[in-house]
């Protein structure tokens, strides 16, 4: 099962994508009270909300065209700040000390967390502004995002799966001299509309081989970043274990994963987003996340 929010007048619908074609669940489902919005409602309405969902597949019609719909991001706001994780590739590691100057370093010991604001979430082909006014150095990240399907507090590793709703992507657009500025991650990649997220979500039971995707983007075309899920550092269910330690994770939860090697600021010489760039983001299973820098 695949899902996506799109834009119903003054609101939101949750859709499960057919082919190329759409079932509106939020029109279909059979309380109106009770009808999920966006991807993040459908999480909290846990096992119950699968199955209505399965029933309304089973006798969908009157689809509509995904082409003909404007796409929202998956959870259009958040309830809480998105969960980052930071350096959880080597390669990305090491590029990023070699751009400065630096020695190589040990990897971490355990997963280097921040967040970024509701406010910076937007939707696939949505613009991304340059932020001139606070950055020079605007880059790109792409991620697999986990989505939370059921909450807990100090979760084992070996039960993380069971916590996880879907999979998505995110891109974690960042302002390298902020992020240096201010000394800590959360003011550079914090920026408004800096959270590309989408177009979709997978649910977990359509993605077995999550642990190893072609993770990759490119701008205006060229191929930048290039890898796979398989060389992160900390694995999903590390990631779950270490972040839920005296943390509750909640159902529409957000966890981008880290992004690999081939970003803007470590190339020779480094090359940063500038207005009318098209940026995209693509996991392998999951789709193309597309949108374009704006002054």
């Amino acid at each position: 099962m695949i899902f996506l929010t799109f834009e119903a007048g003054n609101d939101s619908h949750l859709g499960l994508l057919i082919g190329e074609q759409v079932l509106d669940l939020t029109a279909a489902w059979p309380s109106k009270q009770t009808a999920p919005r966006h991807v993040g409602d459908l999480a909290e309405a846990g096992e119950a909300g699968i199955a209505t969902v399965r029933e309304l597949q089973s006798s969908a019609k009157d689809l509509l065209p995904r082409a003909s719909l404007k796409i929202l991001a998956p959870i259009p706001r958040p309830k809480k700040n998105v969960f980052c994780v930071g350096r959880n590739y080597k390669e990305h590691i090491d590029e990023g000390m070699r751009a400065q100057g630096k020695a190589p370093v040990p990897l971490p010991a355990v997963p280097e967390f921040f967040t970024k604001p509701p406010t910076a979430v937007i939707a696939d082909g949505d613009s991304i502004p340059q932020h001139a006014n606070v950055t020079a150095q605007l880059d790109y990240e792409v991620e697999l995002a986990v989505i939370i399907g059921t909450k807990g507090t100090n979760i084992a590793a070996a039960d993380a799966y069971s916590h996880i709703f879907g999979y998505s992507i995110i891109n974690d657009i960042t302002g390298r001299d902020t992020q240096r500025r201010y000394g800590q991650w959360f003011k550079g990649k914090g920026l408004d509309r800096s959270c590309p997220f989408g177009p979709v979500v997978v649910h977990a039971s359509a993605m077995p081989n999550v642990e190893d995707l072609r993770i990759f983007s490119t701008v205006n075309g060229e191929l930048r970043q290039d890898s796979r899920t398989s060389r992160m550092i900390f694995d999903i269910p590390e990631i779950i274990e270490h972040l839920s330690r005296g943390l509750t994770l909640e159902p529409g939860d957000v966890i981008p994963t880290g992004t690999p090697s081939g970003v803007g600021y470590a190339m020779e010489p480094p090359r940063f987003l500038v207005d009318g760039d098209r940026v995209t983001a693509e996991i392998e299973g999951i789709g193309i996340l597309h949108n374009t820098i704006t002054a």
